[in-house]
């Protein structure tokens, strides 16, 4: 579906997608109104849609996966307390510190192969003030992520996931997912969304990733949470006037481009795939799951050969001083694979 004119093949991050023809003519076309005030019946439509396919009451559109996470810490906990998350979560490494800065958080952090916690680690990382002299801060929410970026796009089984909402609330914590990539989830492991995400107290959702709209998130859950939820959103300065324009973009992307995930999953497997085979490279096959690939060379070369296979118009990024990653989404095309394959075999 290469709709975007380009000479480069850009698997840096599935966020460089463009806005299709027919996603372009949906938010031509959209409803529009003041959401702040309520009523833009597109927003409306889109908060509604996700939260019913999620299984939860309520949702709430926001500008980003980060803001949609910061508003999900601040609603579910009060300074000095303790959020429980992997080491290389999205909310630990690349989201500023909000968890300190704006919810005045702690955190707990879980060590992880391929960025999916055990439950009993989990378990492990909840600390309690009380029976502590005082000494500990109340670990009050876990959060997990599905899938996990750093573990290059792999997957949660689904008892897992219930095993650790059901520790986090044995433990009295809040269980939130960040599913910025959830639908690749869906899609990869064949887990109907609301199943999913039964056990968890609230869920992020975006929308320019994987599902290729330009801007915004979703949050959901309760309808208590998200009525409280929605004072943060505007605490953190994140209400919009008439963003029916980009929640048509979002309605757009859940009617045609959730199926067609599989095919980035297929592409990645096969870019995969081919450069594991290839001297110097190294991935972990079975951690390719949906539509990454973290590509592992010798310390200290991965800017170099990104730097080499973009001389060829493939577009990487570095994960650290020898991890590549590459990211299909809906403008590479099978095309695109064989070019990519054909870069890096040249740094050979």
């Amino acid at each position: 579906m290469r709709e975007h004119p380009s000479d480069r093949v850009d698997l840096r991050s599935d966020t460089v997608t463009q806005p299709t023809a027919a996603m372009r003519r949906a938010m031509a076309a959209a409803e529009v109104g003041d959401d702040v005030l309520g009523d833009d019946q597109t927003v409306i439509a889109l908060e509604n849609r996700l939260a019913k396919m999620l299984g939860k009451e309520a949702g709430l559109f926001v500008p980003s996966g980060t803001m949609s996470n910061a508003i999900a810490i601040r609603a579910h906990t009060k300074p000095g307390d303790e959020v429980i998350t992997e080491a290389k979560s999205h909310i630990y490494l690349y989201e500023g510190g909000g968890f300190a800065a704006l919810s005045g958080c702690s955190i707990a952090l879980v060590q992880a192969e391929r960025g999916l916690m055990e439950p009993s680690d989990v378990q492990k990382a909840i600390r309690k003030a009380k029976n502590s002299l005082g000494h500990s801060a109340d670990g009050t929410l876990v959060c997990v992520e599905n899938t996990a970026n750093m573990g290059g796009g792999s997957c949660y089984e689904q008892k897992t996931l219930d095993e650790i909402a059901r520790v986090a609330h044995e433990n009295a914590c809040i269980a939130h997912m960040d599913g910025a990539r959830i639908f690749n989830a869906v899609i990869a492991s064949g887990t109907d969304a609301a199943r999913m995400v039964r056990d968890y107290d609230s869920v992020s959702i975006c929308l320019s990733k994987g599902l290729g709209a330009p801007v915004g998130s979703v949050l959901v859950g309760s309808r208590e949470f998200i009525d409280l939820a929605y004072r943060w959103r505007k605490m953190f300065g994140g209400g919009m006037r008439q963003a029916g324009i980009l929640a048509a973009a979002g309605l757009h992307a859940l009617d045609h481009h959730v199926e067609r995930l599989s095919e980035d999953h297929d592409r990645a497997h096969r870019l995969a795939q081919a450069i594991n085979k290839m001297d110097g490279y190294a991935v972990d096959m079975a951690a390719v799951q949906t539509n990454m690939a973290y590509i592992s060379t010798a310390e200290g070369q991965a800017q170099a050969i990104v730097d080499k296979v973009a001389e060829h118009g493939v577009d990487t990024l570095t994960i650290d001083d020898s991890t590549i990653r590459a990211v299909v989404h809906l403008h590479i095309t099978d095309e695109d694979i064989e070019r990519a394959i054909a870069a890096f075999a040249a740094t050979q």
